[in-house]
């Protein structure tokens, strides 16, 4: 079996599956084997469960960087034929600007974007729509995102250090693994009645400040 089949398999897909089914099967995968459904006390389990969200987030990096490579080159207007010289080489195609700190996307409807791995740091996302969005691993390190809407956001393992949370909607938002040092969630939607419906498994709040406006200890 190629690479390729793997990863179609791991994501429980035919392969060939779209872009948008990919990351369907992923969303779905990753609430059936999110840690915070498995008893805390069933380790066998727990690392059950972790081997396979590592699994599942390696197809679905590896199927999305295949299928955005192919649609761009799919999209992309064929060049004229040219003379090339003896010794002559191409230049690689330049890579996609992953750099976006300090930008304005204040009040822009982001939903179901892929963010993953950008360098959103210090951007201004005040009041932005990120819903259902994926920021795996995002770098959104004192970023403004007072009065966003993080519904289901997935923010595994992203670095939100010092980042404005105040008023933000985080109702089914995973930042497991996350990075809140500093951060401030005064007034953050957290919670339904005594019921809390943010995934916060391994999430470091060292002095960050609580949607209560308590300091974390």
């Amino acid at each position: 079996m190629s690479d390729l089949e793997r990863y179609y398999r791991i994501l429980e897909l035919e392969p060939g599956a779209t872009l948008e089914e990919v990351n369907q099967a992923y969303k779905d995968l990753v609430f059936v084997w999110h840690p915070d459904r498995i008893p805390k006390d069933n380790l066998r389990l727990q690392q059950k469960a972790q081997d396979k969200l590592k699994a599942i987030n390696e197809a679905r990096e590896k199927l999305r960087s295949l299928k955005t490579k192919h649609q761009t080159i799919s999209n992309s207007p064929s060049p004229p034929p040219q003379q090339q010289t003896p010794f002559q080489t191409t230049q690689p195609p330049p890579k996609q600007n992953s750099d976006l700190s300090g930008k304005d996307y204040s009040r822009a409807n982001l939903s179901n974007k892929d963010l993953s791995g950008r360098n959103l740091s210090y951007a201004n996302l005040s009041g932005a729509n990120l819903s259902d969005t994926f920021m795996h691993k995002v770098n959104l390190r004192g970023a403004n995102l007072s009065e966003a809407n993080l519904f289901r956001a997935n923010l595994l393992l992203a670095d939100l250090r010092e980042a404005n949370l105040r008023a933000a909607n985080l109702i089914g938002a995973d930042l497991s693994g996350a990075d809140l040092r500093g951060a401030d969630l005064t007034g953050a939607r957290i919670r339904s009645g005594e019921r809390l419906l943010v995934k916060l498994v391994g999430t470091n709040l060292a002095g960050a400040i609580m949607p209560d406006g308590s300091i974390f200890q």
